[in-house]
């Protein structure tokens, strides 16, 4: 504005184009900014307008108002303006025609046909796209402008509407039949087609944020080792895209009407790892036993949360669980307990009393801020950077990997500030003994490795990549239902691709290089693997880490005072325990050095058959056990209810009928159906009181 004002061409040229970068840079790393642009009127479209109005005003200035060029302009951007409206309803009606009621994997949707998806290139960020078609014409004009040759302003001008017309153009034939998705009843019920086929039996029900995917994806590996046939059941689009592969089908279904009236009438047994409010259409249904599993094992008060009252058991992975929920008094009868261990802990190795490189890794793992400011909830704010600095600063080396909790900082501007440092400290850190003497020789003999180590990741990650997207580039959920089939193959080349990743990272840096872990890979049991010891805070990530049985230690945030901190956290019992200023971060290491020099080894042991259960039977046996057990108790219960509702539908006998002994075997039939309801009844009688429906 103040270029136009001045005016001054090559200023305002060079102003338009910082704005330009500036919008495309903003989008690209997906700013909030962004968002709060548009709370304040300042949406995309409208920065674009205003622009091309900053443009009018110049010409205005620059004493063009009653030029040709001038009129060509305004002509120009209200032309332009007028075809973004079909553009935007064209764009909207052909995502709305292309968006069938359920998103699947592994789901044949053979009965219905799913046309391939309109190029990505179309539909993408299509709004943006749209609107910097303006260029030519702006770029024309302020040459034009600044040149006298207005042809080069017509020329842009054309171009701009030209291209607005051809990219309209290109979209109108995806609204035809032939372009769109089957109507909603029709995928509906070829969805009841595919499920009467499958019949599943074992349902995980998933709902959550766009943070939690975590909680859904930690139990994929158990439920396709489930006995029976499993199903995943989700509830949002968005969290479907962040599932991890696997051959289970998996079915998102957003509208709770239609999974209301979704035919899941073979299904006996449905787990859920998270208490949220959708959980209620699923657990309506009362042909299916319904069980609280969760997404860790832990003395949090999440963990004996008196929802779980809804569900018809609660799995807990050992003897703590059932003693926690006792001592929380929150309604959760004993007999409705049931302990099954962690399947999910399988891939953790044991520690076998050595560190596993020359120098001892330590991971630090705190969990998140939590949802109210209790200081117990994370050792992330007071102690956080405490611990880090100790570890750093150790008087024998140590390796430091930082792995946060994925939720770290979206409640708390505090905990994302300190979460920023340690990243900026260790990275520091890592900077420091690169350059250190002490380890020039050994980064020297490891470069070629951690050099093609390197290069084994990218191929690696290029190769899980197109497995990751069956079918072809560029289709939407829609397509992506139709062709996301399990292959054995496939799944097979992504889980040795996966294992060959894990050990591609590890080998790409070396292993007195410290190190932040974010993001999904590597998993957290991947880091636990590779650490002879770990800090964390009350979380199920200390419970875990106990498989593995080495040392560990816990932060007092809340400084309860050691005794009555493991009074109050079973988990403890066997952790060091760390205050806020993390001075006792000694022992620990030494426990690490010299397993002579390890008190609380005998107490870990003990401690990890009280939290995760036996070894004998695997947790996988004792899950499918309680599955089983489960199970038929809702066949029984469905037994019941049929026979039940049976004894209510028997006719009334006939009393013209009983005159001349036709009613016999009627009355006969109903004393034998009340005799098979009530074992104590005397069947021989028949003259009970029957109830017609």
């Amino acid at each position: 504005m103040i270029a136009a004002l001045l005016p001054d061409i090559w200023f305002f040229a060079a102003a338009t184009a910082v704005t330009y970068v500036a919008d495309w840079y903003l989008h690209q790393r997906g700013s909030y900014l962004i968002n709060r642009l548009g709370k304040v009127r300042a949406g995309l479209s409208i920065r674009f307008l205003l622009r091309q109005l900053m443009i009018i005003l110049l010409l205005a200035r620059l004493d063009l108002a009653e030029e040709p060029l001038f009129y060509a302009a305004v002509a120009c951007f209200l032309v332009f303006y007028g075809l973004q409206a079909p553009h935007g309803a064209l764009t909207t009606l052909i995502r709305l025609r292309r968006t069938m009621p359920i998103v699947t994997r592994n789901v044949d949707l053979h009965a219905v046909r799913i046309p391939d998806a309109p190029p990505r290139s179309l539909l993408h960020r299509s709004a943006e796209k749209m609107l910097h078609l303006d260029i030519p014409a702006v770029a024309g004009i302020l040459i034009a402008a600044g040149t006298g040759e207005d042809l080069l302003g017509y020329i842009g001008a054309g171009v701009t509407v030209l291209l607005a017309v051809v990219y309209n153009a290109l979209l109108v034939p995806y609204l035809r039949r032939a372009r769109r998705v089957p109507s909603a009843p029709a995928v509906l019920k070829a969805l009841d087609t595919w499920l009467r086929e499958y019949q599943p039996t074992v349902v995980l029900y998933f709902s959550g944020s766009n943070e939690s995917a975590y909680q859904g994806n930690m139990w994929l590996d158990t439920m396709a080792a489930v006995e029976g046939r499993p199903l995943i059941v989700m509830r949002e689009r968005n969290l479907v895209a962040q599932l991890a592969d696997t051959a289970v089908p998996v079915l998102c279904i957003p509208a709770g009407t239609h999974l209301m009236n979704l035919d899941l009438s073979s299904v006996r047994v449905c787990l859920y790892p998270a208490n949220v409010g959708k959980n209620i259409h699923m657990l309506r249904v009362p042909t299916m036993k319904h069980v609280f599993i969760g997404h860790g094992d832990s003395d949090k008060l999440a963990s004996v949360n008196p929802y779980s009252k809804v569900y018809d058991e609660v799995w807990t992975a050992g003897r703590a669980g059932r003693d926690r929920y006792a001592l929380a008094d929150v309604g959760i009868r004993d007999e409705d307990i049931v302990e099954v261990g962690r399947p999910q802990l399988a891939p953790i190795e044991s520690w076998t009393g050595t560190t596993r490189n020359p120098i001892p890794t330590v991971l630090y793992a705190p969990t998140w801020e939590g949802w109210d400011d209790n200081p117990g909830n994370t050792s992330l704010l007071l102690a956080g950077e405490n611990i880090v600095r100790r570890l750093l600063e150790a008087d024998k080396p140590v390796r430091v990997i930082y792995k946060p909790h994925p939720f770290t900082g979206i409640r708390s501007a505090k905990a994302k500030a300190v979460h920023g440092r340690i990243k900026a400290r260790i990275a520091k850190a890592t900077q420091e003994r690169a350059a250190d003497p002490r380890w020039a020789k050994e980064a020297s003999s490891a470069a070629a490795g951690q050099g093609a180590a390197r290069t084994e990741l990218a191929r690696i990650e290029s190769r899980l990549a197109e497995l990751a997207q069956p079918g072809r580039s560029g289709g939407d959920e829609s397509e992506e239902s139709r062709v996301a089939l399990a292959d054995p193959a496939r799944q097979a080349a992504i889980a040795t691709l996966r294992a060959e990743w894990n050990d591609a990272y590890w080998r790409s840096f070396g292993w007195w290089e410290h190190r932040t872990v974010s993001g999904a890979q590597p998993k957290l049991y991947d880091c636990f693997n590779q650490s002879d010891a770990m800090v964390s805070d009350i979380s199920s990530v200390v419970s875990d880490f106990i498989a593995s049985g080495k040392p560990y230690a816990v932060t007092d945030s809340g400084e309860l005072g050691v005794e009555e901190f493991k009074r109050q956290n079973t988990a403890v019992r066997a952790a060091v325990i760390l205050s806020n200023g993390a001075e006792e971060i000694g022992g620990l290491l030494d426990a690490v050095a010299d397993a002579s020099a390890d008190p609380l080894a005998e107490a870990r042991h003990e401690l990890k058959s009280y939290l995760l259960g036996p070894d004998e039977p695997t947790s996988m046996e004792q899950f499918n056990a309680a599955v089983r057990a489960l199970a038929a108790k809702a066949e029984a219960r469905n037994a019941g209810v049929a026979q039940r509702i049976g004894v209510q539908a028997a006719p009334l006998p006939d009393p013209e009928a009983e005159s001349s002994g036709a009613g016999d075997g009627v009355a006969e039939a109903v004393a034998q159906a009340e005799a098979a309801a009530d074992p104590d009844a005397d069947a021989g009688v028949g003259t009970g009181p029957t109830v017609a429906c």
